[in-house]
């Protein structure tokens, strides 16, 4: 069975390729209801970790749950160990990670399409590190799901479009712009496409904007006008609350006047131009990311250029001031997907599918660079080794290679993802921790356990390195370091 895997901050949707078709597959809630998503929420009920559906029962019953855990994921440095706050308990990521992975394949295995190995494409935000890559593909593997690839979540998207809109593109208007809103995560990318075959031109991201953002500030203005602002709740009234307030900005209609809560016993009204006043910031921070990536070729609006459209995808898409702003600032070719929450997972399950045709052209959205020690250690240097936007071989894969002398005993080199570089060259902005790597360059020294406690000493007629930086297509780093006078080598994955 081939499937999309769309697993999101708050909802994990999932796909089948079914002869052609790409249903998105249902599974029952606490109630018996149908649902069209597993909720991405973890409880904590003694020592056994509960998921999905399961999980917010528990949490109605006062269990501690963690929700939107995923943010973690592309928090700079996340590893397996990073710890996840449930209730007064720290639970490793890895371990949360592995539970809603493999209560995700039980959902599939009992669903009445599921037949043989399951198969899946999993989606990623565009601006995920490598680290999040790898966290995401290794507890998907671990449940037994055999991961096709890793694709990113607005190129899956702008599959889903040319399946749904086959006329929406022609010869003058090749490029669709996918804008992405998850529950903690915003991707943009500009998308050309040729019949079946799409190109991603340029991606930009938030890794830490998302519907949980729109959802505080509701829950913040309920306290406001509900007269408790300035009380102290605990973090079950509070997560209640956030519940509340993701239920009722889901409600809101372009017509509606007035979003009602109810917190407790306490009914709370708050006006909607009260509400679209206050996330404005959060708006406005997307469409600033959008005229980035427009502003990179050229144009800053839609008019005269070869853009069929704005395709809005994304659960947190569906506020209407959303498109109102966009429609604003770039014009009426704004188009919201029928289906924005499973429009990943269908585009997803699309690339999964072998006899669609589909083929996709990514590009990475991160820099990969290194800094390096220089002047026996008092100075330290930054060296750009793969820029952002660089699109991979024929193997989908980009690789920076280059050898050199080493001039040191010791090479200390911390190779990190960025998102922009400076005048001078130095990255600025968004910047994660990659993988760190200690060489010992002085065939002496390879047996010293802890090289970080050697004086690093400058030498001259050092051996001659080969250093191999690595991307794959799932857009996961390896880094190797090889000593060609004496064959040693030293080598790591993101995170691993």
């Amino acid at each position: 069975m081939r499937l999309g895997i769309d697993f999101g901050t708050t909802r994990t949707i999932i796909a089948a390729a079914d002869r052609g078709n790409y249903p998105v597959l249902t599974v029952d809630d606490a109630d018996g209801d149908t649902r069209d998503y597993i909720p991405t929420q973890v409880a904590l009920d003694g020592d056994r970790l509960v998921t999905g559906w399961d999980a917010v029962r528990l949490g109605a019953e006062g269990v501690p749950v963690a929700r939107s855990f995923k943010r973690l994921l592309g928090a700079p440095g996340s590893t397996a160990e990073t710890p996840v706050r449930i209730g007064e308990e720290l639970v490793p990521l890895g371990r949360v990670m592995a539970a809603f992975a493999n209560h995700v394949a039980e959902v599939i295995r009992s669903h009445s399409l599921s037949t043989g190995p399951l198969r899946a494409v999993v989606g990623v935000p565009a601006n995920a590190h490598s680290a999040q890559r790898l966290l995401t593909l290794d507890a998907f593997a671990q449940a037994g799901i055999e991961v096709l690839s890793l694709v990113n979540e607005p190129s899956a998207a702008a599959f889903e479009y040319t399946h749904r809109h086959p006329r929406g593109i022609n010869t003058k208007r090749s490029t669709v712009v996918v804008f992405d809103l998850g529950g903690g995560t915003f991707d943009a990318s500009m998308v050309h496409i040729q019949g079946t075959k799409h190109e991603i031109v340029r991606a930009l991201g938030i890794n830490q904007l998302g519907g949980d953002d729109f959802d505080e500030v509701l829950a913040t203005l309920a306290k406001q006008a509900g007269g408790f602002e300035h009380d102290a709740i605990g973090r079950r009234a509070h997560a209640r609350l956030l519940d509340e307030a993701r239920s009722a900005k889901e409600r809101i209609a372009p017509q509606s006047r007035r979003i009602f809560l109810e917190f407790g016993d306490t009914d709370i009204t708050v006006p909607v131009d009260a509400y679209y006043e206050a996330c404005e910031g959060l708006v406005e921070r997307s469409i600033a990311t959008v005229g980035e990536l427009l502003g990179a070729e050229g144009t800053t609006n839609l008019v005269g250029s070869d853009i069929a459209g704005i395709y809005l995808v994304g659960g947190a898409s569906g506020l209407p001031l959303i498109p109102r702003l966009l429609r604003e600032r770039f014009g009426r070719r704004v188009h919201r997907s029928p289906h924005p929450a499973a429009s990943t997972a269908i585009g997803l399950a699309i690339a999964a599918d072998p006899d669609s045709g589909y083929a996709l052209r990514d590009r990475l959205v991160r820099g990969i660079g290194v800094f390096r020690e220089q002047d026996a250690g008092k100075q330290v240097a930054f060296d750009a080794l793969i820029e952002p936007a660089a699109g991979p071989d024929e193997h989908g894969e980009i690789i920076a290679r280059r050898q050199y002398r080493a001039a040191h005993n010791v090479g200390w080199f911390r190779f990190v993802e960025y998102s922009a570089l400076d005048d001078a060259g130095e990255p600025t902005g968004d910047m994660s921790p990659l993988v760190e790597i200690v060489v010992p360059f002085d065939p002496a020294l390879r047996d010293v356990e802890d090289l970080r406690e050697v004086a690093v000493v400058r030498r001259e007629s050092g051996p001659l390195i080969e250093e191999t930086v690595r991307v794959d297509a799932n857009g996961i780093t390896s880094v190797r370091l090889e000593d060609l006078d004496t064959g040693y080598i030293a080598e790591a994955t993101a995170h691993r």
